[in-house]
């Protein structure tokens, strides 16, 4: 079978039930066994699951509307007790979807759901029609820390890099795009299979704000909301133009007001926000676009962000807005199709599914989808190995000295959850 087929593209009957439950850890994520567990946790509210209900692998040109074919068919066979009634409880799938059209994608349901929105906490629990699940034990575990972690380059070297940056800025200044987006890998090695939850756990502790993530072995804890549907309610966070913190409150102010004043950062910032407004406008009736980014302030770096919001105008779900929006200007440039050739060209690397969307949908089409940054994948040959990523905005007044900073800023969130 070919990656542009989908596999396992019959969607099951499925019988779901929710409901409210007791006696959940504070971190939802201490109920994930050792192996199989999806999450989406920020500032404690969120889902984890596991178990394996229905899958979809996909790739290819048409994956994002084949997924939500897929997923249409699986909600109107499926019988649904809900007894709690917030978005994200009853039928629910957790999803990640590849940078390119080749690289393969994904959404799972899981056998059990943990759910937490507010002061309800409920548990789902989906199975075959044939064969109803009884109520799960919830348990505790406690994850094994990973010791001895050895980084070494990925696809290219650091001075390798910063040579490819240099090249872009050239064709930048030539006139033959405005913007584009570069990524370099990392390799870390630990002395024994590394434990998911613990990095998991690590990210979710020191990254409150940002959305901690876990699907199919891509784990993370990214700032960046690509999409939310809520209700009728779209909202999306862009950031584009970030500075490194250097820990001293008072400088990291006046480094913040000098990001506020950065005319590349400033254009960097523009090009993705006009790139997310340009996607939504056709299913928004009404939109709000700010004049003016406000500076997100995150452990490790600050952003320039920008909050686009607008009132949903059609029948589109989350995943739906997510694939409308990707790929972002502030994953891949501007022009679009420009930059998403030079990266082809230049980066020298398979992204897989780093900076393309991540999240979840329900069955009323309400979900957050996030892009998938501050993430590693695990390797699935060897359970030691993780390749962790990160990238960064080149436009006309970028630096290449600086641009390599900026993504060795960004991988300090997986590096730390990495040790012990």
């Amino acid at each position: 079978m070919s990656l542009s087929e989908p596999v396992g593209s019959q969607a099951p009957h499925l019988v779901i039930r929710s409901q409210p439950v007791d006696g959940v850890s504070a971190q939802l994520m201490d109920h994930l066994p050792a192996e199989g567990g999806l999450a989406w946790v920020r500032r404690g509210d969120g889902h984890v699951g596991w178990g394996v209900a229905a899958r979809l692998d996909i790739a290819g040109g048409n994956r994002f509307q084949e997924a939500i074919a897929w997923w249409k068919e699986l909600v109107a066979a499926a019988v649904v007790r809900d007894e709690v009634g917030v978005p994200g409880s009853g039928l629910l799938c957790f999803g990640s979807f590849g940078f390119t059209d080749e690289d393969l994608s994904q959404l799972v349901v899981p056998e059990v759901i943990i759910g937490r929105r507010g002061g309800t906490t409920w548990v789902t629990t989906v199975s075959p029609a044939s064969s109803l699940a009884a109520p799960p034990e919830l348990v505790t575990h406690e994850p094994s820390p990973v010791h001895d972690i050895a980084f070494s380059d990925g696809a290219r070297s650091g001075t390798d890099w910063s040579s490819i940056v240099a090249d872009a800025i050239k064709r930048i200044t030539g006139g033959e795009l405005d913007k584009v987006v570069l990524a370099r890998d990392l390799i870390a090695i630990a002395e024994q299979p590394i434990d998911l939850r613990w990095p998991l756990r690590q990210l979710a502790s020191a990254y409150p704000n940002c959305w901690t993530f876990s699907v199919d072995g891509l784990i993370g804890a990214t700032p960046e909301l690509l999409v939310r549907r809520e209700k009728g309610l779209i909202t999306s966070r862009v950031l584009a133009g970030t500075i490194r913190r250097t820990g001293d409150d008072a400088h990291d102010l006046a480094l913040a007001a000098s990001l506020a004043r950065s005319s590349k950062d400033l254009e960097e910032h523009e090009f993705a926000v006009r790139s997310v407004a340009d996607a939504l406008k056709p299913h928004c009736t009404s939109m709000n676009v700010p004049e003016t980014p406000f500076v997100l302030h995150l452990p490790n770096v600050m952003h320039l962000a920008t909050d686009v919001a607008g009132v949903a105008a059609n029948g589109a779900s989350a995943l739906g807005l997510a694939a409308a929006l990707h790929p972002s200007a502030a994953v891949c440039g501007t022009p679009t199709d420009l930059a998403r050739d030079l990266i082809g060209e230049i980066e020298g690397m398979r992204r897989g599914r780093f900076s393309g969307p991540v999240g979840w949908l329900d069955a009323a089409g309400d979900g957050e989808w996030c892009i998938a940054l501050r993430c590693g994948q695990a390797d699935p040959d060897d359970p030691r190995r993780m390749r962790l990523f990160a990238g960064a905005g080149i436009v006309a007044g970028s630096d290449p000295v600086a641009e390599l900073a900026e993504t060795n800023a960004k991988l300090v969130p997986m590096r730390d959850a990495l040790g012990d």
